[in-house]
């Protein structure tokens, strides 16, 4: 079990935490001083932190870009559609939060999260917590 950290500037900190359960604490990078005139897009998936078998894992990077892709404006329903898709597909309990300028603390089941950067700027978080 570990807990971990991970910053706006990527940097991480692995700490030892409960069994069973991992506590995870992070920051999406919204703390620049200075906005450029323009924004680069990434049109490709970013994983920052994972710790899903890799099947899993590709499954759950794929259905968070297609349902970013789909709802471009609407955060929510992406995040439903992911969630319902995740709850489905691997069992309940997940729970998914999508946006960007947050941070996050969770206790999530091992081997069940997913933290990645889609499009620049835009997080999105996905863990299992029965």
């Amino acid at each position: 079990m570990q807990h971990l950290h991970v910053n706006n500037r990527g940097d991480k900190l692995l700490l030892p935490h409960c069994k069973g359960h991992e506590k995870v604490m992070a920051e999406t990078a919204d703390s620049k001083k200075e906005e450029p005139d323009y924004k680069r897009l990434h049109s490709f998936p970013l994983i920052r932190h994972t710790d899903m078998p890799e099947e899993m894992r590709v499954e759950a990077m794929e259905l968070c870009v297609t349902a970013c892709e789909k709802f471009t404006t609407n955060n929510e329903s992406a995040a439903k559609m992911i969630k319902e898709s995740m709850d489905k597909k691997f069992g309940s309990s997940w729970h998914v939060v999508i946006g960007e300028g947050f941070g996050f603390e969770i206790t999530h089941e091992v081997k069940n999260l997913l933290y990645m950067f889609f499009g620049g700027s835009l997080a999105v978080c996905v863990w299992k917590c029965s």
